[in-house]
């Protein structure tokens, strides 16, 4: 009885960048998330409610929900609301939309043949080496410990306004945490940080596997119609992340609308800021994928090469053929395959020549900044009218 080795297709490798690790162990164990992340709502609602709700009691009973002896109420913190019921939400919601779209991903590298028979199990060790990771306890009580540590101080430093809120009050030269406060810096603000560090990891972890591929000798056709050897998938696949780039710039929003409505600086001092912010996110997701240029452009310079022979052996023989004079007597011009042949042939090496260096395109890039730069368009309120702001969008786009 004779066997068979296992064809690439039939590898079915199932890798999910978020659907493993202790605190998703937790989850499921507290009832608030599914074994592929169901019970989305009911997780956002409880981690939001423990985040928020004990932050708008205290505030009330401390009598800085609205009005009070302080500036900054817990109503008017815009900056908080923001981060604890825009940014934190998105955040936990772009577990479930990242799973859905990078698992096919993962398998688009075996079904599309882009890696090659003999490197299956270098591929499959990386995504092994990305679970693990993934799931590595010690690393994510290391994202605890950044938090409690370096979290606490950067916080500490950028505490607020330099005038009362409702989470601190100036006392002698320092600031005097509230009832309010002391929750926002020892539950609310750690759990922000946790989950968008967490975020920070997977997105390591992410390019990590991809570095690991990138090293591999994948089968790229230059004359692909994705302009990208076959690899275009990947700065789709980018798209994923745009929730999290979303609630990063919403985030900054927050920040920039308590310095404006409360702080007394203008919106445009921090318009070096915003593009700084849109373009090193922009990199942080982008960057990573050239990667894979070098064999890009090295299947481009090979696909030229070959196709630019090819070509030249095909127009020797049809100029042989048809202008010297070679075919035979009554063959006609009209209608031979030989034309539609050379007219595939050409279309075939300007392909290979439109090859990009980079799996992603202009379009991938607009995209993702469109949506950092979404949540920050509100700001532009404070500054112009509404009819305004429109008009000014429509001349930046059209």
């Amino acid at each position: 009885m004779s066997h068979t080795a296992p064809s690439i297709t039939d590898e079915s490798p199932d890798f999910s960048l978020v659907l493993g690790g202790p605190i998703f162990q937790l989850l499921r164990r507290s009832h608030l998330s599914g074994d592929a992340l169901e019970l989305l709502h009911r997780r956002i609602v409880a981690i939001v409610l423990v985040a928020w709700l004990p932050l708008l009691l205290l505030s009330m009973v401390g009598g800085n929900l609205l009005a009070g002896t302080v500036r900054l109420p817990f109503l008017h913190d815009i900056e908080a609301h923001v981060r604890l019921l825009v940014a934190l939400p998105v955040l936990i919601a772009a577990e479930l939309i990242v799973h859905s779209r990078i698992r096919p991903v993962v398998k688009a590298f075996l079904t599309r043949r882009i890696v090659r028979e003999q490197d299956l199990p270098r591929f499959l060790a990386a995504i092994d080496s990305a679970t693990h990771l993934r799931n590595s306890v010690p690393v994510e009580l290391g994202l605890l410990v950044l938090v409690f540590t370096i979290g606490q101080w950067l916080w500490r430093s950028q505490i607020a306004l330099g005038a009362s809120t409702w989470y601190a009050i100036p006392q002698a030269g320092s600031m005097h945490l509230t009832t309010a406060g002391y929750w926002y810096k020892f539950v609310s603000i750690p759990i922000f940080q946790f989950v968008l560090l967490r975020w920070y990891l997977r997105f390591f972890i992410w390019f990590r596997f991809l570095w690991k591929v990138s090293r591999l000798d994948l089968h790229l056709i230059p004359t692909h119609p994705d302009r990208a050897g076959g690899l275009a998938f990947l700065g789709k696949s980018s798209y994923a992340f745009s929730p999290i780039l979303f609630a990063q710039g919403a985030l900054l929003a927050g920040v920039i609308a308590s310095r404006v409505l409360y702080g007394s600086e203008s919106l445009l001092a921090f318009k070096m800021e915003v593009g700084g912010f849109i373009g090193l996110f922009l990199v942080l997701i982008l960057a990573p994928l050239t990667m894979f240029t070098p064999q890009m452009a090295r299947a481009k310079r090979k696909g030229l090469a070959e196709y630019g022979l090819l070509a030249n052996r095909y127009v020797d023989g049809f100029e042989q053929k048809w202008v010297i004079g070679d075919a035979a007597e009554g063959d006609e011009l009209m209608g031979t395959g030989d034309i539609q042949s050379l007219a595939d042939l050409g279309n075939s090496y300007a392909a290979v020549k439109e090859m990009r260096a980079v799996p992603f395109g202009l379009e991938d890039i607009g995209r993702l900044a469109a949506a950092t730069a979404v949540p920050l368009l509100p700001l532009g309120l404070t500054v112009f009218s509404l009819e305004e702001m429109v008009m000014r969008i429509v001349k930046i786009l059209f």
